[in-house]
């Protein structure tokens, strides 16, 4: 997903958050004028399908659809796995496993972090903590989204149809051979980057023992009895709806297999749902937590990040007779989007 997708759901969800309240009969959900927000937002030119969870506080729920997909239809939920690698991470905090100030040489091989940070001639890769990953302060560059060696990105080739697989080591590697953008920690410096959660979800296996696949069912896929969540194995699996870019379906199999900690995972809005109301409640780690996390720094707009989750909030501009309310969770450029709106209660979930 272009910014401009990303901005044009930040709308949608805007527009749904200013929707909601309470009415004459007492229900704060209007399913006849959100199923309208829907059926608006799929314009069979760049949005084929979409898909929606609404969870207010109180207990009233409803879910529903447009376009292409069903309710219940599984997805690619991309960067919202970063949620759950968060979530891990603070679970394997509060166990006294690690520390977020630790520096991430304690947990990864001395060849990982050779050379993972060289900034203007001099060596900052054991300068990196845990905490700076989380919040993308590492300054590290991204592997994904960034131009490499071929003067293109790995994103570029994946969105022109050119499916291909890469490894833990693969990624790193592409990394290293780039320029960070800062010293990690830099006072106000923040840059959005795959690399620091690809880093993440190794040290949760050096924690934990246990590949990441296995830590995401014991942390999280049995504790909350979850069915249709799991990180994508392999190209044989066809459960998962396909997403577009532009106009364009995308079949990515052997891609969607090597993102894992920053991007594989595979949910619905139902079970995406679950376990986002799992984080925010406490259920999964102390709620102490997530006053932590709200620690923001620009990334682009209208986004900003804390401690492995995302704020937005748009401007006055987009909707000069009402403020919009605040949103914190995360989005992913499949269109995938799980967050929590604190000013009215409500959490939503979908793609």
């Amino acid at each position: 997903m272009t910014k401009h997708g990303i901005l044009k759901l930040m709308i949608m969800l805007a527009i749904l958050g200013t929707s909601i309240g309470i009415s004459s009969d007492g229900e704060a959900i209007n399913p006849i004028d959100i199923q309208k927000i829907l059926d608006k937002t799929v314009d069979h030119k760049k949005v084929f399908g979409v898909v929606l969870n609404l969870s207010l506080g109180s207990g009233e729920s409803w879910s529903g659809a447009s376009g292409n997909l069903t309710s219940d239809d599984p997805y690619f939920i991309a960067s919202v796995t970063k949620l759950y690698t968060t979530a891990i991470i603070f679970m394997l905090a509060n166990e006294n496993q690690i520390d977020l100030d630790d520096p991430i040489s304690q947990y990864l091989s001395p060849n990982v972090v050779e050379g993972l940070h060289v900034f203007k001639n001099r060596d900052y890769s054991g300068n990196i903590t845990i905490r700076h990953l989380l919040s993308h302060t590492s300054g590290l560059p991204d592997y994904f989204e960034q131009e490499y060696k071929t003067k293109t990105s790995l994103k570029d080739e994946l969105v022109s149809g050119d499916d291909r697989s890469w490894t833990f080591e693969d990624a790193i590697q592409i990394s290293k051979e780039m320029q960070p953008h800062f010293a990690p920690g830099q006072q106000g410096k923040a840059f959005y980057s795959d690399t620091n959660f690809q880093l993440l979800g190794r040290i949760v296996e050096n924690v934990s023992g246990v590949a990441y696949e296995q830590a995401l069912e014991q942390y999280i896929v049995e504790p909350l009895a979850l069915n249709h969540t799991y990180l994508y194995p392999h190209g044989s699996d066809k459960d998962p709806s396909l997403f577009y870019y532009k106009d364009k379906a995308l079949s990515l199999p052997l891609a969607m297999a090597s993102f894992g900690p920053d991007g594989g995972i595979v949910s619905t809005s139902e079970e995406s749902m679950i376990f986002l109301r799992a984080f925010f409640s406490g259920f999964l780690f102390p709620k102490d937590y997530l006053n932590e996390m709200q620690s923001w720094n620009k990334i682009f707009f209208p986004m900003q990040y804390g401690l492995g989750m995302m704020r937005f909030k748009l401007p006055r501009i987009f909707s000069p007779f009402k403020a919009t309310p605040e949103f914190i969770g995360h989005v992913g450029s499949s269109g995938s989007f799980a967050y929590y709106c604190p000013d009215k209660d409500v959490y939503f979930t979908g793609t």
